[in-house]
């Protein structure tokens, strides 16, 4: 029977769908297995549904497609062995209008290739069944999601630990109802929570954890098995230190894999930490900041002479502390500030960021120490014209030199803030994000957060200071060279 293509939601259990009296659904046939899981309802009286099935379906038929003659030949067993074939799950038979009973030769059929058969009886509609279906995902959805949530903030607690390393896997193994363990660089167990299975499923986890522990390119991120009916799971760190996670548990529930992506996550920032001092060195450059020193003296604590300032804006507000340092962990950077809902992350310049699903990310041009100010303003902005251009990533500047770059800087720079000397910070902002955006008023809203109104009253009152015509596009590329000339 091929595997389903199961959709993002839970299954739901024929039992608990049994269970609805309002449906009064009835088991005739086939085995009473509780595993038994649907993933969808469908209805079809075709004589051959097998092309129109995906696999884990709860097929529903009034048996129109049934032929007068069918109970004296094969035609049954050809029908239910193709269901099976297709990877059907249950099969559901409605009495009424066709047929005042189900048909003996279908009940045996189903018997003997193993498909649990339901009776609908007449008051039951099709569409109230497979409502109730769709009504039993959503509890468990929700049921999931709320079981995921709880364990990241268990295991984000557990992190904050003085033993954080042990106290995450403890929690892990809780939560998933067997045994984590955590592989050093060279295959040895560092750390373990749980009850250790037995020899035979502990040495097969090993063995798939040397899978997924890097060893060039194309070496898989994570791995699964299945051994005397225990599933195991591998996760290589992503310290790139040949740290891994494993997990054996005897049953594999919906969420685990969730939940065991974000303890990997926590332990790729410890063990990062732990493989190379890092820690230590943030901790001795936060010191020094707090007791006066210039940004330059203690920049080489941290590794890199050149860095990225990155604003990330999660799709889905509001953003956690997991989610921010599964994104600083995704750009290379342990270095990160959630403030609100927005992310900066400091991420040395050798790595070029690249888009991340779920976030919109605005990336400043490479800077020194001295500039990150600068830097972080770039960004910024960055990331309001990635909001306004619903791009994933925008880069601020451009390797193209500009025609400003002939002038003599000190001259530029003066005569930009003469220029611009009538318009306070605001409304140099506004004027700055509008003409970024080749003065589309809806764009700019989005972009500073305000009411397209507000935007047009800016400007109005931005030509009106300046007594100029905004229309004009000369005028346009003076002004935009001159904010060019004194970006914060």
């Amino acid at each position: 029977m091929p595997e389903p293509a199961v959709p993002p939601t839970p299954p739901v259990p024929l039992s608990a769908l049994l269970a609805r009296e309002d449906l009064a659904l009835r088991r005739i046939a086939g085995p009473a297995d509780a595993d038994t899981v649907i993933h969808w309802a469908h209805t079809s009286e075709m004589a051959d549904p097998f092309p129109y099935l995906l696999g884990g379906e709860l097929l529903l038929t009034a048996g129109v497609h049934v032929p007068e003659a069918a109970g004296s030949g094969t035609y049954f067993d050809d029908y239910v062995s193709r269901i099976v074939a297709a990877g059907g799950a249950v099969l559901g038979f409605g009495l009424a209008p066709v047929h005042d009973t189900v048909p003996r030769a279908l009940v045996a059929a189903c018997d003997a290739h193993g498909l649990p058969l339901l009776e609908v009886p007449p008051q039951t509609t099709f569409s109230g069944v497979a409502r109730a279906v769709w009504q039993l995902m959503a509890q468990a959805r929700h049921a999931e999601l709320r079981r995921v949530t709880e364990a990241q903030q268990s295991l984000a607690a557990a992190a904050s630990r003085p033993d954080p390393v042990p106290a995450v896997l403890r929690q892990l193994a809780q939560r998933v109802g067997g045994w984590a363990v955590l592989y050093g660089p060279e295959g040895a167990v560092v750390a373990s929570a749980g009850r250790g299975p037995e020899q035979t499923v502990s040495g097969a986890l090993a063995e798939l954890a040397v899978v997924v522990r890097p060893s060039g390119p194309g070496t898989p991120t994570a791995a699964s098995d299945t051994i005397a009916g225990t599933h195991l799971s591998a996760y290589a760190l992503g310290t790139g230190q040949g740290f891994v996670l494993g997990v054996a548990a005897p049953r594999r529930d919906s969420g685990d894999h969730t939940i065991a992506s974000v303890a990997a996550v926590l332990l790729s920032l410890l063990t990062g930490e732990h493989q190379s001092g890092s820690g230590a060195a943030r901790s001795s450059a936060l010191v020094r900041l707090l007791l006066g020193a210039e940004p330059e003296a203690v920049a080489p604590l941290l590794g890199a002479e050149r860095w990225l300032v990155v604003h990330g804006s999660p799709d889905t507000q509001p953003c956690d502390p997991m989610a921010a340092s599964a994104l600083g962990a995704a750009l290379g950077s342990p270095l990160v500030d959630l403030t609100q809902d927005v992310v900066r992350v400091l991420a040395p310049a050798d790595r070029e960021p690249a888009p991340q699903p779920g976030w919109t990310l605005g990336v400043s041009a490479p800077a020194t120490a001295r500039d990150w100010p600068a830097a972080d303003a770039q960004a910024a902005r960055a990331l309001s014209r990635a909001r306004a251009t619903r791009a994933p990533l925008f880069r601020h500047g451009t390797q193209r030199p500009a025609l400003t770059d002939l002038l003599a800087p000190d001259e530029a720079e003066a005569h930009a803030r003469d220029l611009l000397a009538p318009l306070t910070d605001p409304l140099t902002e506004t004027l700055r994000t509008w003409l970024s955006l080749h003065g589309s008023w809806d764009r700019t809203a989005v972009a500073l957060s305000v009411h397209r109104n507000t935007v047009r009253q800016r400007i109005a009152r931005c030509a009106a200071l300046l007594e100029t015509d905004l229309d004009d596009p000369d005028v346009r590329m003076e002004l935009w060279f001159a904010l060019r000339r004194i970006e914060p």
